[in-house]
């Protein structure tokens, strides 16, 4: 198939009313394992990058790597900069290839926060690439250093916010956070729904590591497109590598590296699975 841009992931998920995959990724084998699970099932996703994870994987070394990968796939792929924090690294990515970047300008007052996302807007549509913002506060951080709390996005604002920036696609707020959730976290499915009715444009689930299963495919049904996934698969990679050194004591690089992929592929999997079961 092709890299393609989020937008027309997304322009398909909502035609089809479903959701789709975006995986985070930190590594070869982590894009490997991505790519492979997404071909087995027939289903297109989004390989993403955050901002906080370039400086353990280099933007410059991950980048060009993503999107030969999606280049190369029999499905779809988009190629997404997630939680961008500054205009230098969305445009270095929108340099590289990248078919969407997220500008996150959520902790911004109301109006910098339109005002910069319209700017990544029109920057961005020079390269034909999809936009996605961030309106309220998600819990947590992609990192897991951080946690400025959570407040749910305001639909009226959301409204507003859509209208002012022309972005393609909305991360909404609804109780989710980023990283590992002591228990299932409780969502305000009722605000998803008035988000749902006021915008025209695709919504974006992130935090997803740790949201039930039926949590995921009713966040769907209510206009969810894009749903963010990453702890999840960094802790399943570990754990397969932990699993491998564990057997035995001849070790190598390359079963090491079978074994990340592995871990890899089997979350992005289950994921997908999940994802493609109707509510």
């Amino acid at each position: 198939m092709a890299l393609v841009t989020m937008k027309e992931l997304l322009t398909q998920a909502a035609r089809e009313n479903r959701g789709f995959g975006a995986f985070s990724v930190g590594s070869m084998e982590m894009v490997r394992g991505a790519v492979r699970a997404a071909e087995e099932l027939r289903t297109p996703i989004i390989l993403q990058i955050a901002e906080v994870r370039l400086p353990d994987s280099p933007l410059e070394l991950m980048g060009p790597m993503m999107v030969q990968a999606a280049k190369e796939a029999s499905v779809n792929i988009a190629v997404h900069l997630d939680h961008g924090l500054t205009m230098e690294t969305v445009k270095k990515a929108l340099e590289l290839g990248f078919t969407s970047v997220m500008f996150d300008g959520s902790r911004l007052p109301f109006e910098e926060n339109i005002s910069s996302t319209r700017h990544v807007a029109e920057m961005a549509a020079a390269y034909g690439a999809t936009v996605e913002a961030e309106l309220g506060l998600v819990g947590g951080s992609e990192d897991g250093k951080t946690d400025h709390g959570i407040r749910c996005t305001d639909p009226e604002d959301a409204e507003i916010f859509c209208r002012e920036t022309g972005v393609d696609a909305l991360a909404v707020a609804i109780g989710n956070a980023h990283g590992d959730y002591p228990v299932a976290p409780h969502l305000a499915f009722d605000v998803l729904e008035e988000i749902h009715k006021r915008v025209d444009i695709p919504l974006v689930l992130h935090g997803g590591s740790g949201i039930t299963d039926r949590d995921f495919q009713r966040a769907i049904s209510l206009g969810i497109r894009k749903v963010n996934i990453a702890t999840a698969s960094f802790k399943a990679l570990t754990k397969k590598a932990e699993e491998y050194m564990q057997q035995g004591e001849n070790h190598n690089f390359f079963d090491l590296n079978r074994a990340m992929t592995q871990g890899t592929y089997e979350n992005v999997k289950r994921h997908i699975e999940v994802f493609n079961t109707p509510y």
